[in-house]
């Protein structure tokens, strides 16, 4: 049970404490709802450049990381399809040198020329790394232009192509910080040796006089049903013949989804699970094989992808992943497999939580979603799910009309 409490500044910032005595550590996350998701066709790639623009400096501190690094600390960020998210830790004494930081990067970013176009070259490098000189580096952006037609979940979080990036202009990249960056668009976690009213306290000192941004509202354009399947087959220079599979599903808040998410987790959780007993080590059809699901705010994907093994046919490895997946819809789980697989997903939800950060991390997600105390009710959620309820996931979700594949044959091959 993770112990916290809540508390909003005026300007809509949500401010959130867990206390932990038993650390010297403490552990600030703020996370800014603002993902891929936020972009225009036209301009991708954005959140994820703005990632690396948000430790240029600001008005007041021109770098963020050596004043962190004097007080014993380390920081880092993520962005993903819907949330960017920013977190230090440091000892819990010097806890204030990151409610400075994180508060005057906030107010409003420094805005240099020169600051915006480093971000750009470094955001662009990474692009060539490792989605244009990686072998297979494509096939996300190959996949979400497949699978996705009119959500904005068609375009992968690194962007669409180079040019987007290259093109952001500093009014652009002005715009987009009051928007999206302002504090009623975002959650503070403290986690760690910390008093919670302390905590308020230095909350209010520190973000109560940014100014609060506009609401904002989404018209996001809702995915359709997919009602066929969706084939596309790519020919490159890459070590071997590869597939990549990508179910609907359903969003990270829905109910069904701690079912579906056991599915996965039956399907390609460690050597013992089903598509790698069955189809790498019995049948020998991949090389490699795993399933994932996306976790998304809005309807999500479940992915299968593995690498084949030599001579077996690309039409032989797709019917024998769609066979495994009709297996989950046909033959109902054993209370064996579903208490297996139950008490890995507790043990790992237990070992999550032992780190501060963490726990913090984990506390800003829940409240993104909708509700903090998700974090405590994860565990019985995926205790309350049945076979039943299983089965009923895998029909939902593994439909040939509801799938969108990507065959990718090697040039040697």
């Amino acid at each position: 049970m993770i112990k916290f409490e809540e508390h909003v500044l005026k300007n809509g910032l949500k401010v959130i404490v867990h206390e932990d005595a038993s650390t010297t550590m403490a552990a600030v996350n703020i996370l800014y709802k603002v993902g891929s998701r936020d972009e225009e066709i036209k301009q991708t790639g954005f959140a994820h450049l703005f990632e690396h623009f948000m430790f240029e400096g600001s008005v007041n501190i021109p770098e963020f990381d050596t004043p962190l690094q004097n007080a014993g600390g380390e920081n880092n960020a993520f962005t993903s399809n819907d949330i960017t998210n920013y977190y230090d830790i440091l000892p819990a004494n010097n806890l204030e040198t990151a409610f400075w930081l994180e508060s005057d990067r906030m107010m409003s970013l420094a805005f240099e020329e020169e600051s915006l176009a480093t971000q750009k070259n470094v955001v662009m490098e990474e692009f060539k790394e490792h989605y244009i000189n990686q072998p297979y580096g494509d096939v996300w952006h190959k996949m979400c232009a497949l699978a996705y037609k009119v959500h904005p979940y068609q375009w992968p979080v690194i962007g669409l192509t180079l040019e987007h990036i290259e093109q952001v202009k500093m009014q652009s990249a002005k715009d987009f910080f009051f928007k999206y960056y302002r504090p009623n668009n975002a959650v503070m976690v403290v986690a760690g040796n910390v008093k919670t009213n302390e905590i308020f306290k230095l909350a209010d000192k520190w973000f109560g006089e940014i100014p609060a941004g506009e609401k904002i509202i989404r018209n996001l354009p809702k995915e359709p049903k997919q009602t066929e399947q969706r084939v596309l087959e790519v020919k490159a220079d890459v070590p071997v013949n590869a597939i990549y599979k990508a179910y609907k599903m359903c969003a990270r808040a829905d109910e069904e989804f701690h079912a579906s998410d056991l599915l996965r987790d039956i399907l390609s959780s460690g050597d013992s699970s089903r598509l790698y007993q069955n189809l790498v080590k019995d049948k020998k059809i991949f090389s490699s094989i795993s399933a994932y699901a996306t976790e998304t705010i809005d309807d999500g994907l479940m992915m299968v992808e593995g690498r084949l093994s030599n001579n077996v046919t690309m039409d032989a490895a797709d019917a024998a992943i769609e066979d495994a997946l009709n297996e989950m819809v046909q033959q109902r789980i054993s209370d064996e497999e579903m208490r297996k697989v139950q008490n890995k997903i507790e043990a790992h939800l237990v070992f999550s939580e032992v780190n501060v950060l963490n726990r913090a991390i984990n506390l800003a997600t829940s409240e993104m979603l909708g509700n903090t105390n998700l974090v405590n009710e994860e565990i019985e959620r995926y205790a309350a799910v049945t076979p039943a309820k299983m089965q009923e996931a895998a029909a939902q979700i593994f439909r040939p009309e509801n799938s969108s594949t990507v065959r990718y044959f090697s040039n040697s091959n």
